[in-house]
């Protein structure tokens, strides 16, 4: 599979390290009053849904950088590839 990397261009995927669902970006608020029940659902429910699915994964063998991967989970075909931080930034988060 080849995930073409943003600033990189092609990189084969074994380059890269799955890390999971494009989700933990929005980590929750440790201050909030539902913040046991947040972080619970956080670390331990997943989707594991059948089609197109966005995705965390880290350049452990190249520029170590995170991204964002759109890819379909049954063929495999990727549809987008954005920088993590982009993301992150877009939702209002700072890293």
């Amino acid at each position: 599979m080849i995930i073409n990397h943003p600033l990189l261009g092609p990189r084969d995927s074994a380059e890269f390290v799955y890390m999971g669902d494009a989700n933990l970006i929005e980590r929750p608020d440790p201050e909030a009053e539902t913040a046991a029940r947040e972080f619970y659902e956080y670390a331990y429910l997943r989707d594991n849904p059948a089609g197109e699915h966005r995705e965390l994964w880290f350049h452990e063998a190249g520029d170590r950088s995170w991204l964002v991967v759109t890819r379909n989970t049954l063929t495999h075909e990727i549809s987008d590839v954005q920088m993590a931080r982009d993301v992150a930034r877009s939702k209002g988060r700072s890293k």
